[in-house]
């Protein structure tokens, strides 16, 4: 099929000649993977090794050996009937039972060490900057919201930055520059009558805006240089070490029972957003990526509760398999959260004893959406989920998961 269509001549007034869609170059690649190498050519110098001679037949006039008969071959032994081979249903549900259960200790640990450095963390801000109407720190992670968690090892800890809504405002990021409607900036507004010093905040204003670059590296300061870590970590029986070459504000935390790594973000929430200060990469360092996270916690739960559906389990069952996949890690989180949102609104059966059914169903949507190189977010079409990766990141996942369509068994081996 593929030298046919190289040696074939181009039609040149057809204009699918011109490219072909992902999909059909997944298909190719399949059909490249799947197809047997062909036997070797048997070399001269083979053709010289000796062969088992065939039987002699009897020369005549020469004494021929009796024969001596063999003792009759035993009876075949009866085997025991081959194990039943087991259903996608069957095998998705052991995945979860065997491989996605967390230690106890992990589960109750994991938390209460994050949530006392969150009060430790929460008396530094208040002692060293005392000025900064910062609110009270929380937790955030699947495993304290509700959804599962494939591990215990990593919990973003929410620093809220309390504005008064009076001086400052939103804009959308479509509006500016970067054209990007999942970033916003903060405005510092009526300077006129309310000149600079007149919010808490004004000293993070870079050009009007409220600079989410310019928080992050005085709070990466604090984290990296004013605090007693060493004491800290004695006092909980751990070893606390702020990460200093990330841009992230990170600690990672060792304890005999569990390794944690926390992730501080500083987060606004004005006019019903949840804004964090994760600006991309680049020279604009001004912007506030807008968080869905809540939102997408509360969806699943309000949708499984309303039909005991099984979505949840689903989420966590794909989030494992992605997270262990080479090629597909990028697809953890929020965008197989907003397939499935999406695949509910069109989808009804979310029974446990549908599962396998869905399973593959999101696998089939997941393909199309790379095939158009679009994700739209769930709660704002204008928002492409899949942006940030490369054609060849699109590539590979593509046909990862063209493959697992017709097995999806393949997803659910180790990697």
């Amino acid at each position: 099929q593929l030298i046919d269509r190289a040696t074939a001549p181009r039609d040149e007034g057809d204009p699918k000649a011109e490219q072909k869609t992902l999909e059909e170059s997944w298909q190719d690649l399949a059909l490249i993977k799947a197809t047997p190498k062909a036997p070797k050519k048997q070399r001269r110098a083979d053709l010289s090794e000796p062969l088992l001679s065939p039987a002699q037949p009897p020369v005549p006039g020469e004494a021929q050996e009796p024969q001596v008969c063999s003792a009759p071959p035993e009876p075949p032994r009866v085997e025991s009937s081959p194990p039943r081979c087991l259903t996608l249903q069957e095998k998705l549900l052991s995945h979860c039972s065997s491989r996605l259960a967390m230690p106890e200790v992990q589960v109750t640990l994991a938390p209460q060490l994050a949530r006392s450095i969150c009060v430790q963390l929460q008396k530094f801000l208040q002692n060293k900057c005392p000025e900064l109407p910062f609110g009270s720190l929380f937790l955030s992670a699947p495993l304290l919201d509700g959804l599962g968690a494939l591990t215990a090892d990593h919990i973003h800890i929410m620093l809220p930055v309390v504005l008064d809504a009076t001086l400052w405002s939103l804009i959308p990021g479509e509006d500016t520059v970067v054209r990007n409607p999942q970033y916003w900036l903060i405005k510092r507004t009526d300077l006129e009558y309310f000149p600079r010093g007149c919010s808490p905040w004004d000293r993070f204003i870079v050009g009007r805006y409220l600079s989410s670059n310019a928080l992050n590296e005085t709070l990466h300061k604090m984290l990296v240089a004013s605090i007693n870590w060493p004491a800290i970590g004695s006092l909980l029986g751990s070893i606390i070490h702020p990460v200093v070459a990330s841009q992230e504000l990170k600690l990672e935390v060792k304890h005999e029972e569990v390794e944690l790594s926390l992730t501080l973000f500083p987060v606004v929430e004005m006019e019903d957003k949840v804004l964090l200060a994760a600006p991309p990469e680049g020279l604009v360092e001004n912007l506030w990526l807008e968080s869905f996270y809540r939102a997408e916690v509360s969806k699943v739960k309000e949708l499984d509760a309303g039909d005991s559906g099984a979505r949840q389990h689903c989420l966590l069952i794909l989030n494992s398999i992605c997270k262990s996949h080479p090629a597909l890690h990028k697809l953890c989180g929020s965008p197989l959260t907003h397939v499935v949102l999406h695949l509910s609104a069109t989808t009804s059966d979310w029974a446990e004893e549908s599962l396998a059914d869905r399973f593959q169903q999101v696998l089939e949507e997941l393909v199309g959406y790379l095939e158009r190189g679009v994700l739209p977010s769930y709660f704002n079409h204008k928002i492409n989920l899949f942006c940030e990766l490369l054609e060849e990141e699109i590539d590979e996942m593509g046909f990862v998961l063209y493959r697992a369509i017709s097995e999806p068994e393949l997803l659910l081996k180790e990697k």
